[in-house]
């Protein structure tokens, strides 16, 4: 997906984790108006419309949710449409009892910017959530992406719902494109990758360096102090939802990132994926 978008001509940078249209969705951590947890998990077997904007309180945003509002109310009972934002959860809540929004699950991003991290969504400038519609298909393949190149513009709805229909006649596809892996739960059972096969492993990660055959490393440089802390903020999520936390070293411009299994004394698949995970950010 394109990592830049505008506003009234001026160009944002987008950031996060790069997705694309045959990868098997990530999940998210939102919230209801109710300020109740939601993930994907919890539209399980449904197609889904995710269609995500800026803020609720805008001309186009507001068009937004209540277009989908009506449109999915002609839509198969298999479909669900998710509204999300990183608006106040209270501010969604209110919008959708003002305007009768029923056909819409609305959600707020605005605890950890879970969803915008997670789909690449998020606008570093604004700390808002860019202009999107995605549609997951019943095994959270993502199907298709639009991404508003400028978000004061509405999304094309009839490519939306084109597109659809071909995802209800045909709700379930295999992966066509490599997504990450999501770290297992390790215990003291969990057995380490001995040198040989760690180096091996290590062969295809740019700039990771085997250290005693325990660990990776790599350092990452930015522009200031500023640049570095937030390129931290977005690991720390990831960290957290995969439940697999890097050591981390702040050196000014530069992060430091060391990745070894705990439970097993050494390096596992869950080091390897959460070095995807973190280079997919830079």
């Amino acid at each position: 997906m394109d990592r830049t978008v505008t506003f009234e001509g001026n160009p944002l940078t987008l950031v996060g984790r790069n997705i694309a249209a045959g990868m098997t969705a990530p999940d998210f951590q939102v919230v209801t108006g109710g300020l109740e947890a939601r993930s994907l998990k919890d539209f399980a077997g449904k197609i889904k419309i995710v269609t995500s904007f800026p803020s609720i309180d805008t001309p186009v945003c507001d068009l937004q949710v209540k277009e989908f509002n009506k449109k999915a109310a002609e839509l198969s009972e298999d479909v669900v449409v998710l509204g999300i934002s990183k608006d106040l959860p209270f501010a969604q809540a209110r919008f959708c009892d003002m305007n009768g929004i029923e056909k819409v699950t609305v959600l707020s991003d605005y605890k950890s910017s879970s969803f915008g991290i997670n789909y690449g969504l998020l606008i570093k400038e604004l700390n808002l959530l860019a202009r999107s519609v995605m549609i997951l298909d019943k095994n959270n393949v993502i199907r298709y992406v639009q991404l508003v190149k400028e978000i004061t513009d509405s999304p094309n709805y009839e490519d939306v719902l084109d597109i659809l229909k071909g995802v209800i006649d045909t709700p379930e596809i295999k992966q066509e494109k490599v997504s990450p892996e999501k770290c297992k739960a390790c215990s003291g059972g969990v057995a380490a990758m001995d040198q040989v096969a760690a180096e091996k492993a290590l062969a295809k990660y740019r700039g990771w360096e085997l250290v005693d055959g325990k660990k990776v490393v790599k350092t990452f440089e930015f522009k200031d102090f500023v640049e570095a802390k937030y390129f931290v903020d977005l690991i720390a999520v990831l960290a957290e939802e995969e439940s697999h936390h890097p050591d981390i070293a702040i050196m000014y411009n530069k992060v430091k990132m060391t990745l070894t299994t705990h439970a097993a004394k050494g390096l596992t698949d869950n080091d390897l994926i959460m070095a995807t995970l973190i280079d997919g950010l830079e």
